[in-house]
This record gives structure tokens, C-alpha cells and sequence, in this order.
């Protein structure tokens, strides 16, 4: 017997369903769909900055359909230096109308990083350490509450690993971080972030996947400072990862008890990136085409990257680097649209796992004589609508369909739930 590997996603929910006066409707005909998931399934939000801000290119209206048609959590850009290019002038309102755009469409949204050594401030260079340690203070307080309540997720600190080493650019957080520690530098952002929001969920992200991070972990969760999820990034330039070694890393990290985000996934459909190549910032080309074997090899490697993730009980989110080739990091071909617009292989397969194989779209069912049913699914959010005569449980006017209402369904143990059906201008 082939035992599923997913089993562990699904769940099922015994679902009574009233009317609006909360009588049982029995023996009743009812459509029940999936509206989200409980894993989270993202993308990076940066090419529809423009868009949402009403600059959108021709194009952009389509990029924005596809994003929606399969992500659900968008990753936006928080790099100081970009989102405060000049000292006390953060684009606040673009990003919040960028937010906003993504709400509005049922996509939920992260912020990205609050501190890094990269991408910090030109204008912070030369100032003493206290001095840049009051200011990054302020900027992660003055962030965080300002986006409170429209994005409540925020990678606290990224590639603290390497932070007190970093010399690949002169930035005014290295120093700060040599005069600091590793661990100080973490519970700076994470306390800065509570204190602005209290019901903000702070991560660590780090590309370095190694014992280093491991050890990290340790030290800050020793010092008492609290984290919700753990980051790791797989940018995959130079070759696919392989199940095993998904698995093994998810495994190291698991151990902390803490949910495990894939924050930064990626993968090429052209050539890959020499081996010899450390840091894959040093490797910088004019073209990098994405060529027909490097797409169906990348459709391929998505495909397992994703079922080994979503495989792993402790993996909670899994976000992808790039939806698009059009302005992708390195100039490199790891979207899942060439930079035309047009789908890959990839988006198609990501798109049969994530809204097919792993998704209950509209599905009939019938109440029995005590107005209960149960609904099996992948975890999630869903809605359950009447049809027939009982659509009109709410005495409303309107079309049948108009009778209404949502659930859960939790995963592994079963679950109970009521619903009763109203009309959708009522509830």
C-alpha cells in the first residue's frame, strides 16, 4: 500500500450547516471549496510595486493574475537604502498601497528584511555605532507600526551568520554588529519589532544553512529572545538541492520546535551557475536566456523541491524568488514567466500541485438529517454555499447562491464545525 506523504496536510471537519435562524438544514444539497491554504505558498511581491502604485507597464494587469491565481503571501521589499533612499523619507505610502493591492485580493503580505547589512543606507556610513544603532532602532519601530495590522510578518534580521564578517561593501550595520554580537543584534530588531506591534510574527532568514546557523538558533533562543519561525533560503543557481538534502536540512532545523519557512527558493531555466562560484553575487552577467531544456528541467525540480517541502510536517511557508524573468535577481532566468509574460513549465506544474493536486475546488455534497457532513480537504480556509431550494435560507431576494458561509478544516485530527449560511451583504 502506498502510504501518501502529504497525509499529514489534510484533515477532515464534520460540518453542521444552519440557516440563518440556526436550524439545521437536513438532507441538503451544498458546494464546499477551498479558498486558502494553511502552508503558506508565496512569491515576491516586487515587480507589482508599479501596479499597485497605478505605473503598472503593459503586461503588469496579466503578471498581477497570475501572481494571485496561484500565491497566496507576497514578499515586499523593506531594503533600507531602497525604501529610505534619502534620511526621514521612507516611500512608506508606496508600499502601503502595494500592500494594500495584495489584501485586497486575498493574498496576505510580508515585509522584508527590517535589518541587513546589505542594502543599508548609504547616508548611515561614518556615524558612530550608537548612533547607527538609535537610528536602526527607530527605523524598525517607525516600520513596524506603521504596517501593523496590514503586514504582521517581518524577517526581523537577515544573514546574521555572516553580518560581523561581511566586507564585500562598506555598510554602517557591519560595524555595529562587530561592536554588538550576533545575538545582541538579534534581540535588538526582535524587541524594536514587539514593542511596535505585539502580535507581529518575527523570523531569522539566513542563506547559510550550515552549523553556523544552527548554533545561532541555539545562542538566541538560549538568551530568552523569541522567534516564530525559522528562515532558510535555497537559491539553487548552481543545481537543484535534491530531496535528501531538503529533507536533512529540515530535519537539523525542526529540532528547535519552531515553524520552518523556505523564505528565498529558486531555480534557473538556462544554464547553471558555475560551481566554482562562492558567492553568487560574483557571478554577473549581460544574458542569462532561459533556454527549452532548462525550463522542463526547472518544471521538474520545482516539482519535487515542492513535495519534499510540503512533505515535511514542520515546513510552514515556501516562498518563491521570482515570478517573473523581467528584472529577476542576477539577471537570472529563475521566474516562473519569461520576461514576456508568458508561462513556463513551471508555473504550470506549480500550478497543478498548489490549486490541483493539493486543492478542493468546488465539490457537491449533502447534509444528512441532522444538517452535517463531513469535509475532507488539505488544510485551509473554505466556503460552503446551499444550492437548490435551500439557497434561500437567508430570505434574501437575491440569487439562490447568494446563501453563504466559511470554515476551517485543521490538519491531521478531525474537527467539528457550524456554519450558518447568510446572505454575503449580511455577513
Amino acid at each position: 500500500m502506498t502510504t501518501d506523504p502529504v497525509a499529514h496536510r489534510r484533515g477532515e471537519t464534520v460540518l453542521t450547516v444552519l440557516d440563518r435562524d440556526g436550524v439545521p438544514l437536513a438532507d441538503t444539497d451544498i458546494v464546499v471549496a477551498q479558498t486558502r491554504h494553511t502552508i503558506a505558498f508565496g512569491n515576491i511581491g516586487f515587480d507589482l510595486v508599479d501596479l499597485a502604485n497605478g505605473r503598472g507597464a503593459p503586461g503588469d494587469e496579466e503578471l498581477g493574475r497570475r501572481f494571485t491565481d496561484l500565491f497566496d503571501t507576497a514578499t515586499l521589499p523593506f531594503y533600507w537604502a531602497q525604501f529610505e533612499p534619502v534620511e526621514g523619507r521612507p516611500r512608506t505610502d508606496e508600499l502601503r498601497r502595494t500592500a494594500e493591492w495584495f489584501r485586497d485580493r486575498g493574498v496576505a503580505v510580508k515585509g522584508h528584511p527590517l535589518a541587513w547589512h546589505t542594502l543599508a543606507p548609504a547616508w548611515l556610513l561614518g556615524r558612530p555605532v550608537d548612533e547607527v544603532e538609535r537610528t536602526l532602532r527607530a527605523r524598525i519601530r517607525r516600520d513596524v507600526a506603521d504596517f501593523a495590522r496590514l503586514i504582521d510578518t517581518w524577517d526581523a534580521i537577515n544573514e546574521v551568520v555572516i553580518l560581523p564578517e561581511f566586507d564585500a561593501e562598506p555598510n554602517a550595520i557591519t560595524p555595529l554588529a562587530q561592536a554588538r554580537g550576533r545575538v545582541p543584534m538579534v534581540r535588538l530588531a526582535v524587541d524594536e519589532a514587539r514593542a511596535a506591534n505585539p502580535e507581529v510574527r518575527l523570523l531569522l532568514n539566513d542563506f547559510d544553512l550550515s552549523p553556523r546557523y544552527e548554533r545561532l538558533i541555539e545562542a538566541v533562543l538560549d538568551a530568552g529572545v523569541r522567534l516564530d519561525a525559522i528562515g532558510l533560503q535555497t537559491h539553487m543557481h548552481q543545481g537543484f538541492r535534491g530531496e535528501a538534502q531538503l529533507v536533512e536540512i529540515a530535519d537539523r532545523f525542526a529540532r528547535f520546535g519552531l515553524p520552518l519557512h523556505f523564505t528565498e527558493t529558486s531555480l534557473v531555466s538556462g544554464d547553471l551557475m558555475p560551481p566554482h562560484i562562492v558567492d553568487l553575487n560574483d557571478w554577473q552577467v549581460d544574458e542569462w536566456p532561459s533556454t527549452p531544456e532548462g525550463e522542463a528541467r526547472q518544471a521538474d525540480e520545482l516539482e519535487r523541491h515542492y513535495r519534499a517541502l510540503v512533505g515535511h510536517p514542520a515546513v510552514e511557508a515556501i516562498t518563491y524568488w521570482g515570478i517573473t524573468d523581467r528584472g529577476a535577481w542576477l539577471n537570472a532566468p529563475i521566474g516562473l514567466l519569461r520576461a514576456d509574460g508568458s508561462p513556463k513549465p513551471s508555473y504550470e506544474r506549480l500550478h497543478e500541485l498548489v490549486r490541483g493536486e493539493w486543492w478542493l475546488h468546488d465539490t457537491a455534497l449533502r447534509t444528512d438529517a441532522d444538517g452535517r457532513v463531513v469535509v475532507r480537504g488539505f488544510a485551509g480556509e473554505y466556503t460552503v454555499r446551499a444550492v437548490g431550494d435551500a439557497a434561500d435560507a437567508s430570505d434574501s431576494p437575491d440569487a439562490p447562491a447568494a446563501a453563504a458561509g466559511a470554515f476551517t478544516v485543521a490538519r491531521g485530527t478531525a474537527g467539528e464545525a457550524s456554519v450558518m449560511l447568510s446572505n454575503r451583504s449580511e455577513a
